[in-house]
């Protein structure tokens, strides 16, 4: 017969009770609470130390909780904080019963003599209410997971979120007050101004951050093209221009073509050798030291290129929750949204709705992450069949109205030598070789604009248009030796010599494309 463990009794008062030694009690630090507390109310300096630190609901004691938030309130309203006004926010908020009532408060400023340490203290406060998060947690996920009509793709995704929150120290309250947003707000605008206007992540293309300040966090980014136009060649250069060039962390979702071809793209940008050259191999002596000087920088960047093929929305969420937890992105490109899959049991019905899923979901990782998110995306070929100058419209995005409705910006590609057009359709009749239009076609929190750039096609890169600092364009290409002749439009390389998508031979109509 199995043995039946015995019941530790103890004498305490006369009377025999049960030991609680097994028993389960929730992490928390009430002491340190009292002590935390007690400092705001004797010393102004304790609560500048940790008023953004601690929130009420990190507390462990109701009463506490309500002690907090009165303190909070006098803060921003820019009141003295001491025992008396703590005592008073508490009796206009119609909690200093509950919250211990005068004597209680009195008790906690006796507790302390100065704010010392008062830091130290509320990290561990805070580290208290993690952990009894991760416990609230991790029960909801067990409840969760004995539910066999949940989906487990959606129950991993809800899960990696919740403890990616936990993770972040930045457990969402539902709603803010004006005022506290509108301190937020004064604070963003006084660091653009420091920083020339510009309030987002630069994409290295002047016009463009004029015209976005930066690409800005939370913000999904569609670039449209149809194959061919340079939609992986403009994010890239994009990237390069952020990870290498200021040394912000950028993740790169390459779904079409591996991360040694994007690399060896960079390389070639980065160097000013050809892409052929680097296909090849065939570099001379000075072209081996060129690539091995130059690409220096390269390599200490900050760009993580992941070339998983037919990723699904729950991986990329995922691995990018990971990689800003780990690295601290602050861009995540996709290329391309087409090539994803929404993943989870199958039953998002037709491709139209998939894609609908799809960019519903990258909206949310944006806000979630704070981070902004581009996302490349295919054209129909109704671009192809119009005549005129083949410009592309909202109406040509490919397979869902959701995803102009998802994103703050939708922006086309266009270069119209690409369809062997020589001049631009404005007043001065310029010619387009070697250059491109990023046109901005939707706007949520700006203006519109058809933004004139250099396309370099043997270095798969776009650049600024009125940018000849750079010696790349003068690589081979230029002048041909001749040293007298002047600089001209005509020794950009032609269409046929860009880098090309895998795509670009390929019929893509709308029900021939392999997804």
């Amino acid at each position: 017969m199995e043995k039946v463990p015995e019941v530790k009794n103890i004498k305490y008062g006369g009377a025999n009770i049960i030991s609680l030694e097994k028993g389960k009690i929730p992490p928390q630090a009430t002491d340190l609470e009292e002590v935390v507390l007690g400092a705001m109310m004797i010393d102004k300096k304790g609560v500048d130390e940790i008023i953004d630190i601690l929130n009420p609901d990190v507390f462990y004691k109701e009463a506490h909780q309500y002690i907090f938030e009165a303190i909070y309130k006098l803060f921003q309203n820019s009141e003295p904080i001491d025992l008396l006004t703590v005592s008073s926010q508490l009796k206009k908020d119609a909690k200093l019963e509950v919250a211990g009532g005068d004597y209680y408060l009195i008790q906690l400023t006796q507790k302390v003599a100065s704010s010392a340490h008062i830091e130290f203290h509320a990290r561990i406060i805070l580290q208290k209410y993690i952990q009894r998060s991760l416990i609230k947690i991790s029960n909801e996920i067990i409840e969760e997971a004995y539910d066999e009509t949940s989906d487990v793709f959606d129950l991993l995704d809800a899960a990696e979120s919740k403890l990616y929150e936990v993770t972040q120290g930045n457990i969402k309250r539902s709603t803010e007050t004006a005022q506290s947003l509108v301190i937020q707000a004064k604070k963003k605008i006084q660091e653009i101004s420091n920083k020339e206007g510009l309030s987002g992540i630069p994409s290295g293309f002047d016009k463009l951050d004029k015209l976005t300040s930066g690409w800005q966090p939370s913000d999904l980014i569609i670039v449209a093209a149809r194959p061919g136009m340079g939609k992986t060649a403009l994010t890239l250069s994009m990237a390069r221009n952020m990870a290498v060039g200021q040394n912000i962390p950028v993740a790169f979702f390459s779904l079409e073509m591996s991360s040694v071809q994007l690399i060896t793209r960079l390389i070639s940008s980065e160097t000013g050798l050809s892409s052929e050259k680097l296909r090849t191999g065939k570099l001379e002596k000075h072209e081996w030291e060129q690539l091995n000087v130059k690409v220096k920088d390269l390599e200490k960047a900050p760009l993580f290129i992941d070339d998983t093929p037919s990723l699904s929305i729950f991986d990329l969420r995922a691995k990018a929750r990971r990689l800003a937890s780990q690295h601290g992105i602050k861009m995540i490109v996709i290329d391309y949204l087409q090539l994803m899959t929404a993943g989870g049991s199958g039953k998002n019905g037709n491709r139209e709705q998939e894609i609908s899923t799809i960019s519903r979901n990258l909206k949310a990782l944006a806000k979630e992450l704070e981070v902004p998110v581009i996302a490349l995306s295919q054209l129909s070929r109704a671009v192809e069949t119009r005549g005129g100058s083949k410009r592309p419209l909202l109406s040509d995005l490919r397979e869902s109205g959701a995803i102009e409705q998802d994103a703050d910006i939708v922006a086309f590609i266009y270069r119209p030598e690409y369809y062997k057009i020589d001049e631009w359709d404005d007043e001065e009749r310029s010619p387009t070789q070697g250059q491109g239009e990023f046109i901005v076609a939707k706007h949520r929190n700006g203006g519109l604009d058809n933004i004139r750039l250099k396309f370099i096609g043997h270095l798969g890169k776009f650049d600024n248009l009125d940018d000849f600092g750079t010696p790349f364009e003068f690589h081979s290409k230029m002048n041909d030796g001749n040293e007298e002749e002047p600089f001209s439009t005509s020794h950009f390389p032609s269409a046929d010599e860009a880098f090309g998508s895998s795509l670009n031979d390929s019929n893509d109509d709308e029900d021939e494309v392999p997804f």
